[in-house]
């Protein structure tokens, strides 16, 4: 496990997720952060793209599930987004958050509800 990081936070995306029929009917904005382990040792010395983690790709993908299929739960696609990192990049572990504003909870003054998530290559079966 590497002590190195490549963090991407405050990713804004429009989904269609929620128990309630109208969340999937109108959606509204989430925010995910991302906490990626990895090596950075060698781009750190070469200074080159091709030998770390493009943010792009780590963006692309994330942006994949939260503009694609609808789930119900955040956790859902937290775990879903972790899942495709893990097997996509040649990474640690990934830390991923949802933060889902102002969640519609009747008679309720709430500013967000948010999950995290921690995954490594053991979660995904590799």
């Amino acid at each position: 496990m590497h002590e190195d990081q490549i963090i991407l936070t405050g990713m804004e995306f429009y989904g269609y997720h929620g128990v309630n029929p109208e969340e999937k009917q109108i959606g509204q904005k989430y925010l995910v952060d991302l906490t990626i382990s990895v090596d950075l040792r060698k781009p750190g010395e070469s200074d080159l793209i091709n030998d770390t983690i493009s943010y792009t790709d780590l963006y692309k993908t994330t942006k994949h599930v939260m503009e694609g299929d609808s789930h119900d739960l955040i956790e859902s696609l937290a775990q879903c987004i972790a899942k495709n990192i893990l097997i996509t990049f040649p990474v640690d572990s990934v830390s991923v958050s949802v933060v889902k504003p102002h969640p519609p909870i009747k008679n309720s003054l709430i500013t967000h509800a948010a999950v995290t998530i921690h995954r490594d290559k053991t979660d995904i079966g590799e």
